[in-house]
């Protein structure tokens, strides 16, 4: 038997309807469009407003939009994998209740944090579970409602984040075709640069916690910044490196979302022309964990079987990391 490589296979996304111009936010907080122009390349995100639903449902509607689109059988699904920095509930698991509610009753689930980095560091772990050729379908869902963890009184972070969700199915592949290598760090000593400060064990909620304002996102902008434009660009050259690469031979950058200048710096280490940088950031901003699987979703019909895909990421903890792949299917 030829040796199990994990391909993806199918690929769906769900964004809100609501959209949150910069214009709104020069309303709301003290910034303007070109500012948020010139410093982060976004001009608009997506928001879910309805307070009633979580990170669930727009989790649920980019795997229905998969399950659709690849017309599968839920009940086909083995696991679903819930990438996510902003779960429902900090004890239930989310991807538990998006498995019951997309009908895929046969499959477990558990949910995967490691913020922005989180859906990068679920493309390695649903490989491994393809790879050790017990399970056939892996479904790994990327979604965040950041404007649940968002003070839109602070400009330094409401300015970047959207809601959305993507979806990626993994299967089995013989043709040496889906995930071909990895790397994959973290740096514990970044965890204070980009966070939420109360709501865990070390700081549980409590009276202060809430009047502090302290269960919302925050981060050192420069610090993050420079931390960023430094490790994602040393993954990506590390991993090109490593399998004798050529900036000739990679079809497509897939980068984190988070800010155009981080983008630029990465794919210029790279030496890769323009048309080769996947970006959508411009209409969702920065959605965390839903950022890889959204561009995947809105450049679908670019991608040809055997195509070279690099894909890097970088987020708080620190963490970050690289992946090269290699894509499995013509778009019918």
């Amino acid at each position: 038997m030829n040796k199990i490589t994990a391909a993806i296979t199918a690929v769906g996304a769900y964004v809100p309807d609501f959209v949150l111009t910069n214009k709104i936010l020069e309303t709301m907080v003290d910034t303007n469009d070109e500012w948020i122009i010139t410093r982060t390349g976004i001009k608009e995100r997506r928001i879910l407003k309805d307070d009633t639903k979580g990170t669930s449902y727009l989790a649920i509607r980019a795997a229905q939009d998969l399950i659709k689109k690849a017309n599968i059988d839920p009940l086909d699904i083995d696991l679903i994998l819930m990438a996510t920095a902003t779960a429902d509930m900090p004890v239930a698991s989310t991807a538990a209740y998006v498995a019951t509610n997309i009908g895929a009753t046969n499959a477990f689930g558990y949910d995967l944090q490691a913020a922005c980095s989180s859906f990068l560091f679920g493309m390695s772990t649903a490989a491994a579970y393809i790879e050790s050729g017990r399970y056939k379908k892996v479904l790994l869902i990327g979604a965040d409602k950041m404007s649940s963890i968002v003070d839109y009184k602070d400009r330094a972070t409401c300015i970047i984040f959207g809601d959305g969700a993507g979806a990626v199915l993994f299967e089995p592949n013989y043709e040496g075709l889906g995930l071909q290598d990895e790397y994959l760090r973290t740096d514990g000593e970044g965890r204070d640069f980009l966070k939420i400060h109360a709501g865990g064990s070390l700081y549980p909620t409590s009276i202060e916690t809430i009047n502090d304002n302290l269960h919302n996102i925050v981060q050192e902008g420069k610090t993050v910044f420079k931390f960023a434009v430094t490790n994602m660009a040393d993954a990506c050259e590390l991993i090109m490196k490593r399998n004798n690469l050529t900036n000739q031979e990679v079809t497509w950058l897939v980068p984190h979302q988070a800010n155009k200048r981080i983008i630029d710096a990465t794919a210029s280490r790279m030496n890769l022309e323009d048309s080769k940088v996947l970006m959508n950031i411009e209409r969702y901003g920065n959605t965390t964990s839903a950022t890889l699987p959204l561009v995947l979703s809105d450049f679908e019909h670019l991608f040809k079987k055997g195509d070279t895909i690099i894909f890097a990421a970088f987020g708080g903890g620190f963490s970050w990391g690289s992946i090269y792949l290699k894509w499995a299917y013509d778009k019918q």
